[in-house]
């Protein structure tokens, strides 16, 4: 089997290490070779493959035909020119202050001129000297530049806890990116990429002719990978770990799917890609169970800042239907809203799209990011230690403690911040607040569950255990427990679970707490 590179995101050094390279030049090329195409913008979410496809286009427009001999590009009547490659890296740089941020700025563009073989002079500002490198290539009669900008956004995305300071940043950069517009001519091609749009910068408000590839068709699979892709690049791995799994190949994908593909990046294609992150590291390491992997290396401090000033239970992360196509551009900082950040750091993605309405249908994409979203809303919206609690709860869970499980609901539902304009908090609020916990501690959980008798109000599993959830509210949970019983909810698991859990809870509309709380085990 090749070798799977979980670290490196430089195109030479994947190569030359015989390491897996999901190939995607033939999407490359086609970009590149457009006629008339030339100013593109793409955004996704972190860890999904930007900085080493930019990587990977400037090898391609360096003219280094010998390192893509085998790749398909190569098939291509690609002639291999070679251009002026100026490659920014912004996603590094220091927010701590704006002072420590222009530094980095300057210091940034001054390595990326000195790699490039173009001249810094540090009495002008970055600004000033991407502007005097963008004429002076074409005006000296050497080729049109090649201009990559790697995470444009980081630096306003690090500062998001400090809007005033991030209005600051995103300013200086516009001053930075309006040479863009002003040098159009003179660049040969141009890709930029965040995890954000920020309309309100210059390159978005003044650049009529920039390209944004973030909905596009065309560039739906040109980061992650495909189902095929998976089986063409992956077989061996995915064989190798189906086997440590105990499952055969086509069980092991089938999980492999709910796990950790779903992503949906276009408003016309339905196609959907798995996170490049969360393959390399499943199928490298081999463990005998599904884990979260990108979510532990794509969240950012600067979204958990600004979810926690958020209130996050009203919303049904799951099914957010209605949503305009504004809801994917970030206009003012200080007007962020929730869904927004959601999507574009990869916690919602496309489920759907209404053409008569032009409405967008969002949702969580896969297990990994839904155990994660409600491990952040539990944290957000219960502040405490919330891996104390999630713990505690998955051990009296795995013993069946149930004592033990009810106090450590009683101290989640007590920790709540109830607003009293919330006056009488609904069944189904009670019911969301669950799923959430229980699905932050790793169960498959599923709200109103369909059955030929009625609807149980939450199931959750763990290998072949059933956990069967009815609430009330102000009523017993004697009450909750005998309905259960009533409409046979266990029917339809008795088949394939060892053992099945009916939890009946009564919560009190006076005090928003739970009130009562009752436990029967059957064993099948």
């Amino acid at each position: 089997m090749k070798p799977i590179d979980l670290n490196s995101t430089d195109i030479e050094t994947l190569l030359a290490s015989g390491c897996i390279y999901v190939d995607k030049t033939a999407d490359l090329h086609r970009l590149i070779t457009t006629p008339g195409q030339r100013l593109f913008f793409v955004a996704r979410p972190r860890r999904f493959g930007k900085t080493l496809m930019l990587s990977t286009l400037k090898a391609i427009f360096q003219g280094r035909r010998e390192l893509f001999a085998h790749l398909a590009i190569a098939k291509t009547d690609y002639d291999w020119p070679t251009y002026p490659v100026l490659h920014l890296d912004f996603s590094k740089i220091n927010t701590e202050t704006l002072e420590t941020f222009r530094r980095g700025l300057a210091f940034r563009v001054q390595v990326a001129f000195e790699a490039a073989g173009l001249t810094y002079d540090s009495h002008l500002t970055p600004d000033e000297n991407f502007d005097l490198a963008l004429r002076s290539c074409d005006e000296c009669g050497t080729k049109r530049m090649v201009v990559l900008i790697d995470e444009y956004d980081g630096p306003v995305c690090h500062a998001l806890d400090d809007i005033e300071k991030a209005t600051a940043i995103r300013s200086i950069l516009s001053n930075f990116y309006i040479q863009i517009k002003a040098n159009a001519p003179h660049i040969r091609f141009l890709l930029m990429t965040g995890v954000m749009k920020f309309t309100q910068l210059s390159v978005f408000s003044a650049l009529n002719n920039l390209i944004d590839l973030t909905l596009d068709r065309s560039a739906a699979t040109l980061l992650g990978y495909t189902e095929d892709e998976l089986g063409a690049f992956f077989g061996e791995h995915i064989r190798a770990h189906a086997e440590v799994m105990g499952l055969s190949e086509g069980d092991y994908r089938e999980r492999l799917r709910q796990w950790y593909d779903g992503y949906r990046f276009s408003t016309w294609s339905q196609e959907t890609v798995y996170n490049p992150i969360a393959i390399g590291t499943t199928l490298s390491l081999k463990e005998p169970a599904f884990r979260s992997t990108w979510a532990q290396t794509g969240r950012t401090s600067a979204l958990f800042n600004h979810l926690r000033r958020e209130p996050l239970l009203e919303q049904d992360y799951e099914n957010i239907k209605g949503q305009s196509s504004a809801i994917f551009d970030v206009c003012g900082l200080d007007e962020l809203a929730n869904i927004t950040l959601l999507y574009q750091s990869g916690y919602l993605t496309i489920k759907d799209f209404d053409p008569a309405w032009g409405t967008y249908t969002l949702g969580i994409p896969n297990e990994e990011v839904r155990e994660d979203l409600n491990a952040l809303i539990v944290r957000a919206a219960a502040p405490g230690d919330e891996n104390a609690l999630l713990a505690a709860i998955r051990a009296a869970l795995q013993a069946a403690d149930f004592p033990a499980f009810f106090k450590c609901l009683r101290a989640f539902y007590a920790r709540l911040p109830y607003q009293a304009k919330e006056g009488r908090v609904p069944e189904a609020g009670y019911q969301r607040l669950l799923f959430v916990l229980l699905s932050a501690c790793g169960l498959r959980v599923t709200a109103e569950d369909c059955q030929a008798a009625g609807r149980a109000d939450l199931v959750a599993k763990v290998r072949d255990i059933v956990f069967l959830f009815e609430i009330k509210v102000d009523a017993s949970a004697a009450d909750a427990l005998a309905q259960i019983r009533a409409r046979d909810y266990a029917a339809p698991y008795r088949a394939t679970a060892h053992t099945l859990h009916l939890i009946g809870l009564s919560f009190s509309s006076a005090d928003r707490l739970l009130a009562d709380a009752q436990a029967a085990t059957e064993t099948c």
